[in-house]
């Protein structure tokens, strides 16, 4: 293992990136060094560099999910080993708004960020499954008290599969990373019908993932909201809106039920609010590593594994993957088409080992 690895560091807030020899570094008592060859592009990623969102500690390195081969475990990590290969989230620091994220050639990851990878999964696949995964899961099924989300029981889970079976699930953006992993779940959990908004071009893709119903994602709030509640014959007890853009919650919102939970992905205001309703709005958070998420965490990452790889759930597959050319060289590229609405029904994946 080399001393020293290619790294894309952020310096300063709003700076550039920048390809940069750093230390390899060393893991601590519960934390893995991960090699990493996959690490996924994801829209947060872009919103830390141009928005300055989320982070305020620099340099950092961005990067939120990762697959590659452990190469040293620190002293008091269990179940895993050197050459186990595994998928990992980057590491978030909430009290000092700080990341060590995915996008160098060899990542820490605490324990608590990382599950073994099933056999019938390459690096590039793997790497786009945690934080999509966990963003979906988390503000559905999280139960602890206090958790920002609707506590249905977690279909990975015996007492939760096929629990919710009748009931309709209304996800707005389908072909988002996010919206892929909500419907898995929403099939897992037996909701029907399963209606989802998208580029109709996306239908087939997210036919196969357990949507019933593809709306085409151009029509306007009001037409979405009454489409979708037609074909529900009422309003929905649960919506995930993986967009959480003006159009995409106004629809959502008055699709809710009144005593409804309704799952938004950014902070934004929501048109048509009602100032005292009963309806629940919850901010989705995915970070494994934030205490509130560790029970609900742990579970998914036991289960994780088995849900991917069992041909009882063989429809249930990570996103469709383009691996950008020039290793950490094709991050930025990547994360202006993402900025710029480029990419739809698939994840962008760059190779750290292939970085010149």
């Amino acid at each position: 293992m080399p001393s020293q690895q290619k790294a894309l560091v952020l310096e300063t807030k709003f700076g550039s990136l920048e390809i940069k020899d750093i230390d390899v570094p060393k893991p601590g008592p519960d934390v893995v060094l991960l090699r990493v060859e996959a690490a996924a592009l994801n829209p947060a990623d872009w919103k830390i560099h141009v928005l300055g969102a989320l982070i305020e500690t620099y340099p950092c390195i961005l990067g939120s999910d990762a697959a590659g081969t452990i190469e040293a475990v620190g002293a008091n990590v269990q179940g895993f080993a050197v050459g186990d290969r595994v998928l990992a989230q980057g590491w978030y620091d909430l009290p000092t708004r700080a990341i060590q994220g995915t996008f160098q050639q060899f990542a820490l990851a605490p324990v608590s960020n990382i599950t073994k990878m099933p056999s019938n999964l390459s690096f590039e696949a793997a790497s786009t499954i945690p934080s999509g995964v966990a963003t979906a899961a988390f503000p559905l099924y999280n139960e602890a008290e206090g958790a920002l989300s609707a506590k249905l029981p977690p279909p990975w889970e015996e007492r939760g599969r096929g629990k919710l079976a009748g009931k309709p699930f209304f996800v707005l953006g389908g072909a988002s990373s996010m919206g892929q992993f909500a419907l898995q779940f929403a099939r897992l959990s037996g909701f029907s019908p399963i209606i989802t908004t998208a580029s109709l071009h996306n239908t087939e893709l997210l036919k196969s993932l357990g949507a019933t119903h593809v709306l085409d994602r151009k029509l306007s709030p009001e037409a979405l909201s009454k489409e979708a509640r037609a074909i529900a014959g009422g309003y929905f007890d649960v919506v995930y809106d993986a967009i959480s853009l003006p159009d995409t919650l106004e629809a959502a919102y008055n699709a809710t039920a009144p005593n409804g939970d309704l799952i938004v992905v950014l902070q934004t205001p929501i048109p048509g609010a009602e100032k005292n309703s009963a309806k629940r709005v919850h901010m989705a958070h995915g970070v494994f590593g934030a205490e509130i998420n560790h029970a609900v965490g742990k579970s998914l990452r036991e289960k994780l594994p088995a849900l991917l790889e069992s041909c009882a759930i063989k429809n249930y597959q990570p996103n469709p993957v383009e691996v950008l050319s020039g290793g950490l060289r094709g991050v930025a590229g990547g994360l202006d088409r993402l900025r710029n609405n480029q990419v739809s029904g698939m994840k962008l994946v760059v190779k750290p080992q292939g970085t010149v």
